[in-house]
């Protein structure tokens, strides 16, 4: 089983309370709203106490255009991804170089780059000019979990392997400041950005061999809901990306992911009452009652994602690294089970079996 060695993770320079950003929202969508204080209550309710964004927030307040946010992408991406992966490999746990990295997975879904960022990262970091690259683009909310599971794919074909699964959202910047719809409303209330980075270990790894007990990737399963596209996504216009995000997806989530969590643990054999961990991305204050409802677990195994939701928001693929690092700094006792859960567009889920051991 891949071993999951290392999680760090990096804020980006600005950080926002709510109240800051609810007031933001009130002078942009005033005059398209007479209920306007009522549609704010959203961001009251979503249970988000501060964010991080790469710009400060009167940069927001003007009309920008695609090329400058996507500049500025590429900027913050290339720099904070970069000293990310430092945070990682100057871990002193770690017997790892940077010629020792074998493949690079790049996760986002919020900028666009040719050559993409890893690219443009590994001629800041000494990576040896051989480590392949393996960009992603466009999973959304479940890129990180699906970045784990081809990581997971990578090291069992070559099991002597190491990888690098980075994930940088930086969802601020695709901000329509002309959009003064209910969807960009809710998406002002909700989105982040993050950076993380994760280093896994194929079975054969000297990395992989420690005393330590860590979590261990078992098996996968990724879903796809057929005809689904119109859940989440963006359209593409001529001023950027626009967020799809439909008033649905909660309701999707308890009809549809049950029978997708129930078929994985019947193939491993488990009951859910094995799973003791739940390590799932909080795309929102609905979508984790949502989990509760649909798989029957108690509220307090969602404690953890809704900490994250609360400090950060939802930073996109990155969000579910920030809840696997808080569960990997407490300690585990061996041979605990833990379930990692991710949805996005497609619409899809992402299913990770972890096991912690030595």
């Amino acid at each position: 089983m891949p071993r999951i060695a290392a999680v760090e993770t990096i804020n980006p320079p600005h950080k926002l309370s709510q109240d800051q950003t609810m007031e933001f929202a009130r002078n942009l969508f005033q005059d398209a709203f007479s209920d306007i204080e009522r549609l704010l209550k959203v961001f009251q309710n979503g249970e988000i106490e501060s964010r991080y964004f790469a710009m400060p927030i009167e940069w927001f307040k003007e009309k920008r255009s695609f090329q400058e946010k996507n500049d500025l992408y590429i900027d913050f991406a290339t720099n904070l991804g970069a000293e990310c992966i430092e945070k990682v490999m100057s871990d002193q746990r770690l017997n790892m170089s940077y010629e020792d990295i074998d493949a690079i997975f790049f996760i986002s879904s919020s900028g666009l780059s040719t050559p993409s960022i890893e690219a443009r990262i590994m001629n800041i970091l000494p990576f040896s000019s051989h480590t392949k690259r393996i960009p992603i683009w466009g999973l959304g909310c479940a890129g990180g979990a699906s970045g784990f599971s081809r990581a997971y794919d990578y090291c069992k074909a070559y099991p002597k392997s190491n990888v690098l699964v980075l994930s940088v959202e930086l969802c601020s910047l695709t901000f329509q400041h002309e959009d003064l719809s209910k969807s960009n409303l809710v998406g002002t209330s909700l989105f982040a950005d993050g950076v993380a980075c994760a280093l896994i270990c194929g079975d054969e790894s000297d990395t992989a061999k420690t005393s330590e007990v860590s979590p261990y990737i078992k098996d996968t399963m990724s879903t796809l809901k057929p005809h689904s596209e119109d859940v989440m996504g963006w359209e593409v216009k001529d001023t950027g990306l626009y967020v799809v995000f439909s008033r649905d997806i909660p309701n999707v989530i308890r009809t549809w992911l049950k029978p997708n969590v129930d078929e994985f643990l019947d193939r491993n054999q488990l009951a859910g009452e094995q799973i003791k961990h739940f390590i799932a991305h909080p795309g929102g204050k609905k979508v984790l009652q949502a989990y509760v409802d649909a798989l029957g677990i108690p509220l307090s195994k969602t404690d953890v994602s809704r900490d994250v939701l609360r400090e950060n928001g939802n930073m996109s693929s990155a969000t579910v690294f920030y809840v696997l690092k808080n569960f990997m700094q407490t300690k585990k006792d061996e041979g605990d089970l833990g379930v990692m859960a991710a949805l996005g567009p497609g619409f899809s889920s992402e299913l990770l079996l972890v096991e912690w051991r030595k």
